[in-house]
């Protein structure tokens, strides 16, 4: 089991760690509520062991929940896979198609991205998952995905379970008034159950009920986008820079024709770049197969025009008022308490006089990049992330800021050429 021999080597036990974590704690649980409800109710209310109808949905719960872990652990441990620290392509001309990450000192790979939360580049990106406390990419995508259809399979299972538990168990004490429904209730008369049907028993199982229901709605959606995109052979940062592209040949129209280049035409081919019998994912997460329009940086090209085009349509402010990073402020209003971004994004303090170059933003936050010193700029440091509206106003470009930006968009142009 890869997640086991992921645990077991000793460089690795840090990824214990992980567990600790609310995205983990909340998912374990939720797992262990539903399932443990489950397999309880089942012994000791509803279908009895001694039948083959009792047997067999007992070892389908059973399976349920080891699948389910089985996948989720995967997921959680195996991890996406990184590029190697200072990584650079083997030709020297192709530095000039790629995007250099000072914080891993190497250049990203394609379809690669740096997460802020574990602090390293990415294979094949997808998003960061609280509920794994790790990314979803190259090496772990068919896991979660997985995950993401077993979880909700094995939760209709047991809330079908709960529902019929407490229907059989309150036949005898409360009138339903159902005169078109016929249950057999003969098995559950003969069977008596080890213990009664309490009022707390009820209540656990109405409990345990609501999660599954709540579980099966929410992790299906996420199943059904996840399989939009693998079958496009897409991450979802990728579907974002494809729109992102048609948006920017649309602006400056430029007549460009934007091809995503790793759609390999046939959704089974999509497919199996994800799932494969082995449980490996295809490919070495560097190389890829793509396109016959296209060649391994046509992505990554895009990606340097959007960054040129980003700073060009910047826009720049003044901070007029300090903001101490707290994620919901209420000394900002009401508004900007209650409808603070829901992202793990950063927030960042500000202090009066300072200049941010925001680049997106809500009605009552904005999202942008903080102008630092030369002295900063060379170190690699970079301060961005959300702070509320009103602690900003709008300026004119200073002369210099603007002469910078010109001259770097016109290197990063240059580069892309």
């Amino acid at each position: 089991m890869n997640f086991l021999t992921a645990l077991v080597t000793f460089e690795n036990l840090h990824e214990v760690r992980r567990l600790c974590h609310w995205g983990p704690v909340i998912a374990l649980t939720v797992i262990a509520v539903c399932s443990s409800m489950a397999i309880l109710d089942s012994i000791i209310w509803y279908w009895p062991l001694d039948t083959t109808g009792g047997s067999f949905n007992f070892i389908m719960l059973i399976n349920w929940s080891v699948l389910i872990l089985y996948n989720y652990f995967n997921a959680m441990f195996v991890g996406p896979g990184y590029i190697p620290l200072g990584w650079k392509p083997e030709k020297e001309e192709d530095t000039k198609y790629l995007q250099f990450c000072r914080m891993c000192q190497g250049y990203k790979a394609p379809r690669s991205h740096h997460c802020r939360k574990c602090n390293r580049c990415v294979m094949k990106m997808d998003h960061h998952c609280p509920w794994i406390n790790n990314c979803c990419g190259h090496q772990n995508h068919a896991y979660f995905t997985s995950f993401l259809l077993l979880a909700p399979l094995g939760c209709s299972h047991a809330a079908f379970i709960f529902i019929m538990t407490m229907y059989t168990q309150l036949y005898e004490r409360i009138s339903f008034g159902w005169s078109t429904v016929k249950i057999d209730m003969s098995a559950v008369r003969r069977f008596q159950p080890i213990m009664p049907f309490s009022v707390p028993a009820f209540a656990a199982t109405l409990f345990a009920l609501g999660l599954a229901l709540g579980t099966t709605i929410a992790v299906g959606m996420l199943f059904f986008i996840q399989m939009k995109v693998i079958l496009r052979n897409k991450t979802s940062i990728e579907a974002w820079i494809e729109e992102k592209a048609k948006d920017r040949i649309q602006y400056y129209q430029t007549g460009e024709e934007f091809i995503f280049p790793y759609d390999l035409g046939r959704r089974w081919e999509n497919f199996k770049q994800v799932f494969t019998w082995s449980g490996s994912p295809e490919g070495d997460g560097i190389q890829w197969p793509i396109h016959a329009k296209c060649h391994q940086h046509t992505l990554t090209i895009e990606q340097l025009k959007q960054k040129a085009d980003k700073r060009v349509r910047s826009i720049q402010y003044r901070v007029v008022e300090d903001y101490n990073g707290a994620c919901c402020p209420l000394s900002k209003g009401l508004n900007t308490f209650f409808r603070t971004p829901c992202t793990e994004e950063p927030r960042i303090g500000l202090h009066k006089g300072e200049t941010i170059l925001a680049t997106r933003g809500t009605k009552w936050w904005m999202y942008g990049d903080k102008v630092l010193d030369d002295a900063q700029t060379k170190a690699g440091v970079r301060l961005r992330g959300w702070f509320p509206r009103r602690c900003v106003e709008k300026c004119h470009y200073d002369t210099a800021v603007t002469s910078a930006m010109t001259s770097e968009t016109s290197s990063e142009e240059k580069k892309v050429k």
